[in-house]
């Protein structure tokens, strides 16, 4: 069996680490530097973290502000209409992972044309991006050293993804002191999603099988391997751990440091070995009712997980050990109920009758589907919708 294993080019991780954002913009002869964040951010003072040695190494700054969770097109255009005037040679994406991914989208646009909808799905990228930094203000979508790029299709009412290795970050800077101010609904929400990644990785398919599944050609995500494996254990192992204790008290600094560590990791293996059915899901229901992704798949995750119980039991038997329980799916839904994740998609506002078009539109995921472990019909779908609903 051949694998190979990708990540961004450099990661720097600690507290305080954000100061060295300066020096490392302009080690990589950047003059100017266009930050894509959100206007919380600059509220709660932590653009200026950035902004200020940014500055200070003698850089020229734009700050675009107006990200908004699972940015919508329109806001990704507007995005990309403001770099273009500035003309950046450095782009840093700075925020949760809606802000990381809308810089990737805007590296995408600034060096090849075009539009984001041009780049969705697999290996569409052409070549090198605009230089990137992602610096991750939350601490679970991997964003800053992921191959993904998510945003939302208004008109289809679907979240859509880039998938490209050219979209890893040049350099993650990972530092858990900017997570103190996250609130505990995003905490919570961010941490399941590390966590749904870990077990999505996990448990995906094996790599020889992966490659005979259909859709074929190039692909970023390739099933097992065991590197991602080992990322894996120990991203679920940190969650649980930490995930409790950072929703509880924002200001417990090892909790914060664990589930920022928690969501590189997570980031690195399924933006390798992949993810699954739990997104595939997820991607009709946050495009139908804007419920944030982690929120989203935390809900799913259980329901999915009793699905794909059938052949992966030797490793839903080791998450449980990782999470301290013989029942893993138990583990896994008293978390989620311990950290306030919704359990019900009634309670995100889904319909009954909304469901057998979720179960289409998830359906036709196939690069997604083809990672799951366990291939479903577009009727195991839609069961799985109703257990869930």
């Amino acid at each position: 069996m051949v694998w190979s294993f990708h990540s961004a080019t450099s990661l720097i991780f600690g507290r305080d680490a954000v100061r060295q954002v300066g020096d490392i913009a302009k080690r990589h002869r950047a003059t100017r530097v266009f930050v894509v964040t959100d206007a919380v951010l600059v509220k709660a003072g932590i653009v200026e973290q950035v902004h200020r040695p940014l500055l200070a190494a003698g850089l020229t700054v734009d700050i675009f502000d107006a990200i908004q969770p699972e940015p919508a097109l329109e806001i990704i255009r507007t995005a990309i209409d403001a770099a273009r005037r500035f003309q950046p040679d450095l782009i840093v994406g700075l925020g949760g992972g809606s802000n990381i991914d809308a810089a990737k989208l805007v590296a995408i646009v600034l060096a090849h044309g075009k539009d984001p909808t041009d780049y969705t799905g697999d290996c569409r990228v052409p070549g090198p991006v605009t230089p990137l930094i992602g610096i991750p203000t939350t601490a679970g979508t991997g964003s800053e050293v992921s191959a993904a790029a998510v945003f939302t299709d208004t008109e289809r009412k679907i979240k859509v993804s880039c998938l490209s290795n050219y979209l890893r970050p040049l350099v993650a800077i990972v530092d858990p002191l900017l997570t103190v101010s996250c609130p505990p609904k995003v905490t919570a929400d961010s941490g399941i999603d590390a966590l749904t990644h870990a077990i999505e990785a996990l448990t995906a398919v094996d790599q020889a099988e992966f490659e005979s599944r259909p859709p074929g050609g190039e692909t970023v995500y390739q099933g097992n391997n065991p590197i991602a494996d080992a990322m894996a254990k120990e991203c679920i192992s940190l969650v649980g751990k930490f995930l409790r204790r950072a929703v509880r008290d924002g200001n417990d600094l090892e909790a914060r440091d664990g589930m920022a560590l928690a969501a590189t990791l997570g980031g690195l293996a399924f933006s390798n070995a992949g993810v699954a059915l739990v997104h595939a899901m997820e991607y009709p229901v946050g495009g139908a009712v804007h419920v944030s992704h982690g929120a989203g798949n935390g809900l799913l995750l259980p329901y999915v997980m009793r699905f794909n119980c059938v052949g992966r039991e030797r490793q839903f038997a080791e998450i449980g050990q990782l999470l301290g329980s013989d029942d893993v799916i138990s583990a896994v839904e008293q978390l989620r109920i311990d950290i306030g994740i919704p359990t019900r998609l009634r309670d995100l506002g889904v319909t009954s009758e909304m469901l057998p078009d979720l179960a289409d539109k998830a359906f036709a995921i196939k690069r997604l589907l083809r990672v799951n472990p366990r291939t479903p019909t577009r009727g195991d779908i839609l069961d799985i919708y109703r257990n869930a609903w």
